[in-house]
Formats: structure tokens, sequence, C-alpha cells
């Protein structure tokens, strides 16, 4: 949320535009008189150059180029709402095809009756799920005559924030497995003391944000098959794929980690980050319509015909799931598995490169994910704040931050390699920070007590 900014007077300078009006523009208040679009357009475009540079972005997963084809599709359907299926009919059939091929990709059930949507992005995908098991569980409490309060999920710290942000607007416990020194993610003896007849559910994750790894998915899934049996209580298990649902298929086709596992009921995947299709796409996909409860999916008429909704939002764009078709008639298996494989020979093409720097240490190499994970060996000699900053005067984007509880007190520079860092980028890149650690070694011995740097506005 961003505070209204009311009592702001500030203007835009019209500098060269003034060719095409004199008068200054608010920034905060709707402006009293307009402009030409070409003389809007310049004054948008030339703000906007104060971003970073996405082709430099290693901090963010998501995808920032595509095919010139893949840019016209998107502009040509920038106008279509995927909600108006009776509208848009054709597109709705697109839709449901990319679901069913990924379902098919995590290897759902030919004998069930396996479903899904897309999404703004793994967060809706996230919650949707989980309000799925969270109105099962209850269902099923009911039915026994059991209480219905204090649903509890089994979580890692390694865990998106999203799923902090479910537990909290939805009003479950959210268990959460701490980090520590030497492990950063989660496996069934963590898991197995926060269960209990009130979990709706437990998250694993494939591919994690902080540190580029995955959970023991396959010892989790033997515990919940367990306590199954044993216990006559069902609790399902989701894997939150964001990461890596579009690169482990590819890479390492035989890992169960999928639909596969007898105790994952659904899966999410963002789309638009290995998926290769621009933000914001993700998809949900369920087991089997019984994992849907149906009193969610809600039948809306006056756009037309009849249309099942299953969504945290209504109107959603239709080009992010175009461009995700495209992209699976224009690559296919193979194609994905070349991409895969480019980016994960870059990404620890990286990582030897990196390996081998004084005070730094790798966590990830980039040898399952293309996510390259670097900490400070002697945290007190090498500020990887200050590393971060140094990176930024030369237009790369390396994230610094800290690990979640209860190993807050690593610190890691994390870079993602995506589709467009080649080969000559790592080599760039692994220049550039080796100059940034000079620097900072030079600065540390000239100015020992010189405060870190605050990033410029």
């Amino acid at each position: 949320m961003y505070e209204l900014k009311i009592d702001s007077d500030e203007m835009h300078s019209p500098t060269y535009a003034g060719r095409a009006f004199s008068h200054d523009v608010p920034k905060y208040r709707l402006p009293a008189q307009g402009m030409s679009a070409d003389a809007a357009y310049q004054l948008v475009h030339d703000e906007l150059n104060l971003d970073g540079n996405p082709s430099l972005n290693l901090a963010s997963f998501v995808t920032s180029w595509m095919e010139p084809q893949a840019d016209r599709l998107a502009q040509e359907t920038l106008a279509k709402n995927l909600i108006d299926q009776d509208e848009y009919p054709q597109t709705e059939a697109v839709h449901q095809r990319v679901v069913s091929m990924i379902g098919r990709l995590f290897h759902a059930p030919a004998d069930g009756a396996p479903t899904g949507t897309a999404t703004i992005g793994s967060s809706e995908a996230i919650m949707l799920a989980m309000l799925a098991h969270k109105r099962s569980w209850q269902r099923r409490r009911e039915a026994a005559g059991l209480s219905t309060d204090r649903p509890n999920m089994v979580m890692g710290a390694d865990a998106h924030t999203c799923w902090e942000k479910f537990a909290r607007y939805f009003e479950v416990e959210a268990r959460v497995v701490p980090m520590e020194e030497g492990r950063y993610t989660i496996a069934a003896e963590q898991v197995e003391p926060l269960l209990d007849e009130c979990t709706i559910a437990v998250a694993g994750v494939l591919g994690t944000t902080f540190s580029g790894q995955m959970d023991d998915l396959e010892s989790i899934n033997e515990l919940l098959a367990r306590i199954e049996s044993e216990r006559e209580l069902p609790i399902p298990l989701h894997v939150d794929a964001a990461s890596g649902g579009f690169v482990v298929p590819f890479s390492q086709p035989d890992l169960r980690w999928d639909f596969r596992l007898s105790q994952v009921r659904s899966i999410n995947v963002s789309n638009h980050k290995f998926g290769l299709v621009y933000p914001g796409m993700g998809t949900v996909v369920f087991r089997d319509s019984s994992d849907l409860p149906q009193e969610l999916v809600f039948h809306i008429n006056y756009l037309g015909g009849d249309m099942p909704n299953y969504s945290l939002n209504f109107s959603r764009p239709s080009n992010s799931v175009v461009l995700q078709y495209f992209n699976f008639l224009r690559l296919g298996y193979e194609g994905y598995s070349e991409i895969v494989g480019d980016v994960l020979s870059n990404a620890r093409a990286l990582a030897t490169k990196l390996q081998d720097i004084d005070g730094l240490e790798l966590i990830n190499d980039g040898s399952t994910f293309p996510i390259v994970v670097l900490r400070a060996s002697e945290p007190r000699a090498t500020d990887l704040g200050e590393l971060s900053h140094l990176l930024r005067e030369r237009g790369w984007i390396v994230p610094a931050y800290t690990l979640p509880a209860n190993a807050e007190s690593v610190s890691v520079l994390r870079m993602v390699v995506k589709e467009n860092f080649s080969r000559d980028m790592v080599d760039m890149l692994s220049d550039d920070l080796h100059g940034a650690l000079r620097v900072l070694r030079e600065q540390s011995t000239a100015y020992p007590r010189r405060p870190r740097r605050r990033p410029h506005c």
C-alpha cells in the first residue's frame, strides 16, 4: 500500500516535451489539461528510464524477454478479458488446453479427474489450493461431528511470503519449521512433530526463493502416507513449484516430486518464471476434482452462458494464457529441455567462476535450479549489502538479504540465471563481482568504520 500524496504539489517539468505543451504537470492529482499521446508517451517513457535494466536483473525470476511473434500476440489479445468465456470461447478453449498440458507434465493421473485453472500468479494459485484444502478439512470435521476451530498448516521458513499472507488473510495457523545453519529446507523429520488432526495441508517447495534448493518431498510424502494408513488422517501435500515446475520436468524427468507421489493433491507453478511467459501468470492443478469442493466454484450467467469460476480475481488478462500456449507450440518438450539445459549450464558456469573467490562460499551452485547463491565466509570482513550496491553501480541487480528464522545470521547474494543471461554475461558479471570486491576491500582498509552507503533514491 502507498500513502496518498493528497497535499503534494510536485510537478513534472516538461523539458523538451515543452515543444508539445508548456504547462507543468502535477504528479499526484489529475491534470486539468491533457496533452498529446506522443507527449504523454515521452514523459512516461523518460521517467521509467530510472528503472533497472531487466536484462541485468538477477533478483527477479520473472521472464523479461519473448520473441517478436509473442509480442504481437500479446498486443492483439490485450483487450480480451479471460473471464468472458461466452464472448471469447476460443480463448477459453486455449485456457483449458494450457491447464491440461501442465497437468500432464506434472503426471496428473489419467484414471482420475484432474482439474485446474490459470491464475494471476503463484500467490493466487497457492491461496486457491489452500482454500480448497481448508474447506475439505472443514467438511470432514463437520461430518465427524468435530470442531472446525484452529486449522493449521505446516511449512518451512523457506516458503515464499505468500504462504504467510494466506495464513494471515484466511485465519489459518502457520506452523513454520525454522531454518538453521547448514539446513535451508525441510524434510519429514522436521514436519512430523507439527502435524495433528487440525492440519489442513503441508507445503513443500520445489525451488526455494531464498536458497534455490528443494524440500525433501519424497520423505514428506512417505510420512503423510503412513499417517493416513495408521491413523486414518488424510493430510494433503501441496507442492509449491513456482520456480521449479518448468525446470525439473525437463532437467530431471525421473525425479518424483509431482502427482507420482501419492499424497500430492495440488501443485502450483509460475508460468511467468521458467514457463517463459511475461508476468503475471500462474497455474494451480488439483489431482482430482474431488480435491476442489464445488461450493467454492461460482457459476456466472450475466455475461452470457454458464461460466464456472474459481478465482480470487474476476477480471484477468488473457494474453498471458495465450502466450503460454504459443510457447508450448513453439518449443515443445524438446525446446524447453534445450533452454533449461542452457540456463543450468550458464548457472553452473557462473558458480564455477565464483566458487574460489576469497571471502565468499557457495550455498547453491546452480546444478539443480538455475540459481547461484553465495554467502560471506567471514561476514564481518565482507559486507554483502555493500557488495550488492557496488554491483548496482555497474547496472547489475543482485539482491543481498538475510535468511529467515533461525538462520538470520546468514547473509546471502542470490543470482537467478534466465534464458536471456548469456555466457558472455556470465563472464562480465564475474569480472564485475571481482572488481566490486576489490573496491570493497580497499574501502574497508582506508575507512574501517565507514558506514554502509544507502542506495540512491
